[in-house]
């Protein structure tokens, strides 16, 4: 399931299972809070996670929403060994995966497809930040929340609309005035 279209021998299958830990959470807990150490990635099974910013003044900035088969963490602190920036808050009841970084060399080295697997993940995640940063600089409004759509689908009954206005960078009643005019003839 983690790793799709990967063939693993009855030996990768027992390293896997000791190093991947299956975990549950409810909505509404933190799963990591800014000024954390990041030890952990996580693999979505089920359910929906939302990494956030909160500046100086309290505002928030969502940065991501993690949905079924997706990975989240707070990478910069994950892979610089800095304490993390981001909160990461359970929005919909979730099943999923952590992967330890004490864990990642070790899987590395006894098996090097996985490494592959996630260089070939952190490319194409890189690829859709700078693509979401791009997207934020040069677009409207209405053309961000319509690739928010074509990204999510399907997300707009899971979270608030508040957590897609802070996604998008407008306020809620841009976003209510944004699906009005897409929904008028």
């Amino acid at each position: 399931m983690i790793f799709k279209d990967i063939l693993f021998s009855e030996r990768e299958i027992k390293i896997i299972e000791k190093v991947f830990e299956r975990v549950h959470h409810k909505k509404g807990k933190m799963i990591l809070l800014a000024g954390d150490t990041v030890n952990e990635q996580y693999y979505i099974l089920s359910g929906c996670l939302r990494s956030f910013y909160i500046n100086p003044s309290g505002k928030e900035y969502t940065v991501q929403f993690g949905v079924r088969d997706w990975w989240m963490s707070d990478y910069t602190a994950f892979f610089s060994k800095t304490k993390a920036v981001l909160n990461i808050e359970v929005i919909q009841d979730t099943v999923m995966y952590k992967f330890r970084k004490k864990d990642k060399e070790y899987l590395y080295s006894e098996i090097p497809k996985i490494e592959t697997f996630f260089r070939i993940k952190l490319e194409k995640a890189f690829a859709a930040f700078q693509k979401r940063i791009i997207a934020g600089l040069s677009q409207t409004a209405t053309e961000r929340y319509i690739n928010f759509i074509n990204t999510y689908p399907n997300i707009e009954r899971q979270v608030k609309n508040y957590h897609i206005a802070s996604y998008l960078g407008i306020t809620t009643e841009s976003l209510s005035r944004i699906r009005k005019e897409l929904t008028t003839p």
